[in-house]
């Protein structure tokens, strides 16, 4: 997963870039971690209590710079991907993970593309 200037989850049809205003204080306000690396992490758990047998956790990361960004969704450990737009069993998990996303757009972290 390297970093790009836009970025988009595998069978989403939404891409999404860093905001030109960013500033990471507004990182940190919204529980953005910072790395020894100096890049910025977001993890949060996707997982609901639906059928789905597998917990997804959501990670997005920003560069130092703040000028380009990774975003994936993963195993717990973070070892495999999971593609939460293949098939309905994922329903639930992509509804929250576009809600995080427009709660960024809403907060000029992130723009759409």
């Amino acid at each position: 997963m390297a970093f790009e200037k836009v970025a988009k989850l595998q069978g989403s049809e939404d891409v999404y870039a860093l905001s030109p205003d960013l500033k990471k204080y507004t990182l940190r306000d919204n529980s953005f971690e910072e790395l020894k690396t100096g890049n910025f992490q977001y993890l949060r758990t996707l997982t609901s209590d639906s059928a789905v047998n597998q917990e997804v956790k959501l990670k997005i990361i920003i560069s130092e710079d703040l000028s380009k960004l990774k975003i994936a969704t993963t195993t717990m450990n973070g070892l495999r991907p999971i593609i939460i737009y293949k098939g309905d069993a994922f329903k639930e998990i992509r509804e929250k993970y576009e809600f995080i996303m427009q709660d960024f757009l809403n907060k000029s972290i992130l723009e759409k593309k």
